[in-house]
């Protein structure tokens, strides 16, 4: 497979009756745009980054690529390494240390500077989310950064020097001004917005009184059963599976 992005848009076909993802490579690029995605002389997926004012050529358009990636089912995976290899060769073009060209390395995903041999990974930014609990009732918050009104469970990434669980206490006490306890792992997700992963736990109420951080919440609800709840996540991401998981029992459940 060939991947095209431009800026957080992926080039897909604009033909109902094709697939969704171009099979052959829709645009005339040079062989040094590509970038293998896996390592080794047999990979046959290649990714590649335009610039932002390249059109789509006929047949084809580009669309965001979270819009898109709820389309892809399985396929979704390997479009998110895509995208995270794409941006990776495209923000390493340059050794950051010295400033020289940076020269891929075939064995293995890697950028090594041809001057002072500095070598540079693709970069995975770890993220806790936590989905707080206080006997029947669930927290959620609508964040400032995004564009939707969907609520959905805290998250934050982690600082530097921190574990998952500090970063929990710290994000929850800073973003609502409470306290939890009994931490416990839920799951993970890649997520390519922009190298993230992932990793969701729910937590108990353990104290405090809701107190917003305002340039990072616009609202956050406790919700019980009987409540109306809120738009939330789609299930092609982790914090929709989160919390779905754990929704207040209506009456009759």
């Amino acid at each position: 497979m060939n991947f095209i992005f431009r800026g957080n848009e992926i080039l897909v076909s604009s033909q109902e009756e094709q697939s969704l993802i171009p099979t052959k490579p829709a645009l005339d690029l040079a062989q040094t745009q590509w970038h293998a995605l896996f390592s080794g002389d047999s990979c046959q997926d290649f990714a590649a980054h335009v610039a932002a004012d390249t059109p789509a050529p006929e047949g084809t358009i580009f669309r965001p690529l979270r819009g898109v990636l709820a389309q892809l089912g399985e396929q979704a995976s390997i479009v998110n390494r895509a995208f995270q290899v794409s941006e990776w060769a495209r923000s390493h073009r340059y050794c950051g240390v010295c400033g020289s060209a940076m020269e891929r390395v075939m064995h293995e995903l890697c950028f090594r500077c041809t001057s002072c041999g500095f070598s540079a990974y693709p970069r995975i930014s770890p993220a806790m989310m936590v989905l707080i609990r206080d006997q029947d009732r669930i927290l959620l918050a609508s964040h400032s950064t995004y564009a939707t009104v969907r609520y959905t469970a805290l998250a934050g990434f982690v600082e530097a020097g921190e574990n998952l669980e500090e970063a929990i206490h710290r994000e929850v006490l800073e973003e609502v001004g409470l306290r939890v306890d009994n931490i416990r792992y839920f799951g993970s997700q890649s997520w390519p917005f922009p190298h993230s992963l992932m990793v969701a736990y729910t937590a108990e109420y353990a104290g405090g009184d809701l107190r917003i951080q305002a340039d990072e919440i616009n609202d956050a609800r406790w919700f019980g059963p009987g409540d109306t709840l809120p738009g939330l996540p789609h299930t092609d991401s982790i914090a929709g599976r989160l919390i779905r998981a754990h929704l207040p029992r209506q009456s009759g459940d």
